[in-house]
């Protein structure tokens, strides 16, 4: 019995010695627990040290001490990358679409009596083209270039957005065919993306990667005058109220062969102007954009002859300005030579754009947000600049909207009808005077699961045939001759 005891002992020692022995599993938990407890006072410290930099960098940005602008800035550029790489993945989710107000495609007007005849250029928020149509809206010729063929390591954008947003925002048409256009890109900041020329084969000329953005006007000289943009880190003299980095306009002077020739500081020019108290009149929404500088046009002899009896200061070789951010809406004249403003004026009009100079020396201008009556919040005013006062305006109806919150211009045409493009609807059309509809074209490419949307269209002008060289005049007829063999 003892023999019996003994061995029933031996064997349950032998058990809890075998229990008590680590296995491979509580070997590495073991090891994973004693790696934790060593290293949680340096993660909690280290936690502490991330917590008190945020809150004393929150402190010094909101004190406004010496390296707040350090930590504002990284803050800014942070949000920026944020916003450009997760609002705007989605090219439909971006302001180069709208939902369409009607599903109408193409040319839906035409009143041959009254329509001033001619061909029509534009750009569309939908790719790096630019269209050439006639009257029925027929395409006789495209130019195609995406960005990512024209960027290289000259560029001031050095991540540019794919090609889905980006796109050719304005263009000029020369006799021979060749194309003047800027790009932009959509949720970046700058925006401005650059100015190229183009063959009529869409073979590019020249380039110049400086931020153009908006507009631009070719002078009969050849010289191109452009807008670009550039963040400066110091507030200008004497203005203490901006947000930094603030992003400033320039008035660039480009050769004929893309070379940039000058560039003036527009906060500068309006800052050392009579009219540097319109910087005092900046919304706090655009305190980091206190300009917005959309417009560019030159003033040659008669058009500076025809405004000088209203505005005194006029004077060839000067470039009318539009800025929409400036006091809620200014117009201004920019000496070149001087590098100052020399007449500014705010109006009955909100968020404009594209102002531009009459034969009778008045300015028409696009007042995106200044309608506050029936038929959208948009329409077109012409302005005597002299007196202030609105002498002829055009806007939508209760049944028919008429209303682009940003971009869109106007074009006043030989028989005194005007060509309108109303960028969020994705239409043109032309109006006469008593605001009959006489043209209308709507932008055809759409987007959705139900086709909701549209592509905006940028900007429009109608050109005369008869201003373009007689052998790309004879391709235009030949391309237009072969559409109409192969329609069915």
């Amino acid at each position: 019995m003892q023999k019996d005891k003994t061995e029933h002992s031996d064997h349950e020692h032998s058990r809890e010695n075998k229990s008590s022995l680590p296995t491979a599993t509580d070997s590495a938990m073991g090891r994973m627990s004693r790696w934790i407890a060593l290293r949680v006072p340096f993660l909690l410290f280290v936690t502490a040290i991330v917590f008190l930099g945020f809150v004393g960098g929150a402190m010094i940005t909101v004190a406004g001490i010496k390296p707040a602008g350090y930590f504002r800035d990284a803050y800014r550029a942070g949000t920026a990358l944020y916003v450009k790489y997760t609002r705007y993945h989605d090219p439909f989710s971006t302001d180069l679409w709208a939902q369409a107000k009607t599903p109408q495609s193409g040319v839906s007007v035409h009143n041959r009596r009254k329509a001033s005849d001619g061909l029509t250029l534009y750009t569309s928020g939908h790719a790096n083209k630019a269209f050439l149509i006639d009257m029925q809206g027929r395409v006789i010729h495209e130019w195609e270039r995406p960005f990512s063929t024209v960027w290289d390591g000259s560029a001031a954008v050095r991540k540019p957005a794919p090609d889905d947003r980006t796109n050719l925002l304005k263009a000029h048409l020369f006799p021979n065919g060749d194309l003047l256009a800027i790009y932009i890109g959509v949720g970046d900041t700058p925006y401005g993306y650059g100015m190229v020329k183009l063959d009529r084969e869409s073979q590019l000329i020249w380039k110049n990667l400086d931020f153009f953005h908006h507009d631009f006007a070719v002078g009969p000289d050849g010289l191109i005058y452009g807008l670009t943009q550039d963040f400066r880190s110091g507030q200008p003299e004497g203005v203490d109220h901006l947000e930094l980095p603030v992003l400033d306009d320039f008035l660039v002077i480009v050769s004929p062969e893309g070379r940039t020739l000058k560039k003036i500081s527009l906060l500068d020019a309006v800052n050392k102007s009579d009219f540097r108290r319109l910087l005092w009149l900046i919304p706090y929404y655009s305190l980091a954009d206190p300009l917005h500088t959309n417009n560019v046009d030159l003033l040659d002899e008669k058009t500076a002859a025809r405004l000088r009896n209203k505005i005194p200061a006029a004077a060839p070789g000067q470039i009318l300005l539009s800025f929409r951010e400036l006091a809620g809406g200014t117009i201004a004249l920019l000496d070149v030579a001087e590098e100052k403003i020399v007449w500014a004026a705010r109006g009955p009009w909100l968020a404009q754009h594209d102002p531009d100079l009459l034969p009778n020396g008045n300015i028409m201008i696009f007042d995106n947000r200044g309608n506050f009556g029936k038929g959208g919040e948009s329409r077109v005013i012409e302005v005597d600049p002299g007196a202030g006062t609105i002498v002829w305006e055009y806007a939508g109806t209760a049944g028919r909207p008429f209303q682009s919150m940003i971009r869109s211009d106007q074009q006043l045409l030989p028989n005194g009808n005007i060509l309108i493009t109303e960028s969020d609807g994705g239409r043109l059309l032309e109006v006469n005077r008593k605001g009959e509809t006489v043209w209308e074209f709507t932008n055809p490419v759409r987007a959705g699961a139900e086709q909701q949307l549209i592509a905006v269209v940028n900007w429009a002008q109608r050109i005369d045939p008869q201003d373009l060289s007689a052998d790309f005049l004879d391709e235009l007829n030949e391309t237009l001759m072969a559409r109409e063999d192969t329609t069915p």
